[in-house]
């Protein structure tokens, strides 16, 4: 008989083998609504936004419950081969740890709560949210939050590889998608008029040459460029897709000034620039001192792991900007996030599964406490 363990990998990889981009989530938040109803979870459903909610019902009176979250989205396309292996104590496959190993925990934390017998004295609710990735903008959070609001112990975030890191800080995000538009022609009787390619590779090498500061750490990617239209084109439109990143709002805002300004002074006579806000991820911060931050980090060194309190950016940003209790933790250690090489190890599992189930049971400690 396998163990409960075994049982939750398993489930993850069913979970991994169904695709999941974002935006196109629908077959797997069915699966894992099949699963909910499964568990005995009550009052089951998907919502507008396409997240799957249950309730976990308490045995006490009615009071503020917890939100538990893990997002059912994968950076890869659908076309991604899903293929699982195994080498020693790893699990290799693509999602498999960002997020698929979180969604199972989901459940893993129900499998806990049911076999030792654990009543807890309020409402947990359970969320397979959509959004969290690319493009997303956190749209399913925003609909979880939307309809909790304030009315709750907190919101835990499950981030599968992220065991031992306690995300106290939601690292604010501001995404673009820009394009440039020209007249076109051909490569060698228009040579000398303006190419959309050319221009955009000079933007982007502005870009990456600005002085970006380490502390507070402050990034800027290019996660994405298209256009032309063969080789001997003179590209008449490209395009691509940016995103700033900083421990620090001003930072940030200031960096965004820093772009738009290139964004204008590419512009000219026969070159057109746009540029569109495509994602903004709000930041904010829970101080360490929070009861819930000092919880997490008891459970973990309950469990001999010594905790990293960081920030980052999850689906915990957008309760943390609007000032409500809210924090990421993880389910196991692992790798190669968002490549086809993404694995996880597996002995680690059972440690974060017991520092995820304690940190639930202590979350009702310390909302009788408040």
């Amino acid at each position: 008989m396998k163990t409960w363990v075994e049982r939750l990998v398993d489930l993850a990889v069913q979970i991994q083998q169904i695709p999941a981009p974002t935006f196109e989530e629908e077959e797997r938040a069915e699966f894992v609504r099949r699963q909910f109803l499964a568990a005995g979870l009550q009052e089951v459903g998907i919502d507008q936004a396409g997240n799957v909610l249950g309730r976990w019902p308490g045995e006490g009176p009615a009071g503020r419950p917890l939100v538990v979250s893990a997002h059912l989205d994968t950076v890869f396309p659908r076309s991604t081969e899903l293929r699982v292996r195994r080498q020693g104590k790893r699990l290799y496959g693509p999602g498999l740890g960002d997020n698929s190993i979180g969604v199972a925990a989901l459940l893993g934390l129900i499998w806990l709560l049911k076999e030792r017998g654990i009543r807890l004295p309020g409402d947990l609710w359970l969320v397979a949210n959509t959004g969290e990735e690319g493009l997303g903008d956190l749209r399913g959070m925003k609909a979880v939050v939307q309809h909790f609001g304030s009315q709750v112990i907190g919101y835990l975030v499950l981030e599968g590889m992220a065991l031992g890191n306690v995300y106290h800080r939601g690292v604010a995000v501001h995404r673009y998608r820009v394009a440039v538009r020209t007249s076109g022609g051909h490569a060698w009787s228009d040579y000398g008029q303006p190419s959309a390619v050319h221009e955009l590779v000079k933007l982007a090498s502005q870009m990456m040459a600005l002085p970006l500061p380490a502390s507070p750490r402050t990034t800027l990617n290019i996660g994405r460029i298209e256009g032309g239209t063969s080789v001997n084109t003179l590209a008449a439109q490209a395009w691509m897709e940016i995103e700033l990143r900083s421990e620090a709002l001003k930072m940030l805002e200031g960096w965004l000034r820093a772009v738009e300004t290139l964004f204008e002074a590419a512009r000219r006579p026969g070159v057109r620039v746009e540029a569109q806000t495509v994602g903004h991820r709000p930041g904010g911060e829970m101080p360490r001192s929070h009861p819930l931050i000092r919880l997490a980090v008891s459970c973990l060194q309950e469990q001999g792991i010594e905790p990293n309190l960081i920030g980052g950016s999850t689906d915990a940003n957008l309760p943390l900007s609007l000032g409500l209790p809210a924090l990421v933790m993880g389910v196991t250690t692992g790798g190669g996030a968002h490549t086809t090489k993404e694995f996880i190890e597996v002995e680690p599992i059972e440690q974060g599964m017991e520092a995820l189930a304690a940190f639930v049971r202590g979350a009702f400690e310390v909302e009788r406490s408040a």
